[in-house]
């Protein structure tokens, strides 16, 4: 997880257990509708966490306000811990206060996907593509430099981390896009023959932010989840199209029902381009 704001001192007032002694003090990372994400640390200086807190909510009635963050944050972490214990590649859980509205777990030492992915196609970091000349020729040189090899492995790595989240798990993301997918870095340093562009790649995808998460065995389900990283996907990093269906072939080949997945996809695919047609 990367850091976007290194103020330890915002506006927003953090949850009480962070105002506690720490030698650490929190930082805010990024601040949601629904709750905010701070880095701090758990139990010890040297272990950093994530703190997920969902403030009250002072448009809702406080005990429709209280029950409602009960059972997100209780069935998030249900869905993690589901998750982990299942070897999916997510953040351990370490504490959840549904009470308090906070819920601590693993730091992901790492970039966003979708950051090392702007940088292989030699975009400015966190910029979306213009489509321009300029970008087009750094694409090019990228090609050239390091071929599509790593990126292709990236693709295959995600389709690999869905198709088990879909699989062992039975659980559907909600809200896949290569924001809320992390690179934890290899603990050997990576492949020192790679190219600046393909180690920005590199390193184990780790699903985060499992906020819209439910269990569910339904192959529509699935195949809306897989169309939300498509749109996603195209929207976000679309000169890198053509290598979406890397990501498919990768989950098709991660679990059985994969075929009839993808053949709902094909259907979710038309409703959503007739829905487009529409308006």
């Amino acid at each position: 997880m990367t850091t976007t704001n290194t103020t330890t001192t915002t506006q927003f007032p953090p949850p009480k257990v962070l105002t506690y002694p720490s030698s650490t003090p929190p930082i805010l990372i990024t601040q949601g509708a629904e709750g905010r994400l701070y880095k701090t640390t758990y139990l010890s200086p040297s272990i950093p966490c994530a703190l997920k807190y969902r403030p009250p909510k002072p448009y809702r009635h406080p005990i429709l306000d209280a029950r409602l963050t009960k059972a997100r944050l209780s069935a998030e972490a249900k869905v993690l811990e589901r998750c982990w214990r299942e070897g999916i590649p997510v953040p351990a859980v370490y504490a959840v206060d549904t009470s308090a509205g906070w819920m601590a777990i693993e730091w992901i030492d790492g970039p966003p996907v979708r950051a090392g992915i702007n940088e292989w196609l030699g975009d400015p970091p966190e910029v979306e593509q213009d489509g321009g000349h300029q970008q087009d020729k750094k694409k090019e040189n990228a090609d050239e430099d390091e071929g599509e090899a790593p990126m292709v492995d990236l693709m295959r790595r995600i389709g690999l981390a869905v198709g088990r989240l879909h699989n062992l798990a039975g659980v559907v993301h909600g809200d896949l896009t290569t924001s809320n997918m992390m690179l934890r870095p290899p603990l050997d340093g990576g492949d020192a023959a790679q190219g600046k562009a393909g180690k920005a790649l590199e390193g184990e995808v780790v699903l985060i932010d499992f906020g819209l998460a439910t269990q569910s065995q339904s192959d529509e389900d699935r195949a809306v989840d897989l169309y939300v990283l498509e749109r996603a996907f195209l929207s976000t990093h679309p000169r890198a199209e053509r290598l979406f269906g890397e990501v498919l072939e990768a989950y098709r080949g991660s679990f059985k029902k994969a075929a009839s997945v993808l053949v709902k996809l094909e259907d979710v695919r038309m409703r959503g381009r007739k829905k487009s047609m529409i308006g």
